[in-house]
């Protein structure tokens, strides 16, 4: 079955993506698995523009909407305890009512508690991080380069993470 990736976009946006020749950063980065599942620790990351409604911000859609050549490159911290209820979701180009039902398409929270409680994955991180997906147009990665990624990859390793899950949207 053919994955549509411009489901959401209006088709003219689509159409101008479609045509583009996407950047590859060659080497890919890549880092074997450094042991059985069931010794790895695993942290989160996904680029759904998901939120703690009570202790953070929505991602800067307003921002957007006014420059949409612009995309908050900042990333918010999700603790595996959040609830459902406690989810927010501020992203302009995917469909967010999947994730405002269940935040688990976007950061499967949940069912890696399940891995972990049968001993399939060795444990958890306490936190997980969202970014939100969409970067301008053309994408300007360079913050998440410079600044968030390393943050985000700091307070993994700080946290003894050696798997990381990216579940981009």
């Amino acid at each position: 079955m053919p994955v549509d990736s411009f489901k959401f976009l209006p088709r003219l946006i689509a159409r101008i993506y479609e045509l583009q020749e996407p950047e590859l950063r060659i080497p890919i980065p890549w880092t074997s698995l450094p042991g059985p599942l069931s010794e790895c620790k695993f942290g989160l990351v996904t680029t759904g523009g998901l939120f703690h409604k009570i202790l953070d911000p929505p991602f800067d859609l307003a921002r957007e909407q006014v420059e949409p050549a612009w995309g908050d490159p900042t990333y918010r911290t999700i603790p595996s305890n959040i609830t459902q209820e406690q989810v927010g979701v501020s992203h302009l180009h995917i469909n967010t009512s999947y994730a405002e039902a269940d935040f688990n398409v976007l950061l499967p929270v949940q069912r890696f508690q399940e891995l972990e409680s049968q001993g399939i994955i060795g444990s958890l991180a306490r936190d997980h991080y969202s970014f939100m997906g969409y970067q301008g147009y053309p994408p300007d990665t360079n913050a998440w380069h410079r600044r968030y990624g390393p943050r985000v990859a700091k307070k993994f390793k700080d946290n003894k993470v050696n798997c990381v899950l990216l579940t981009p949207s």
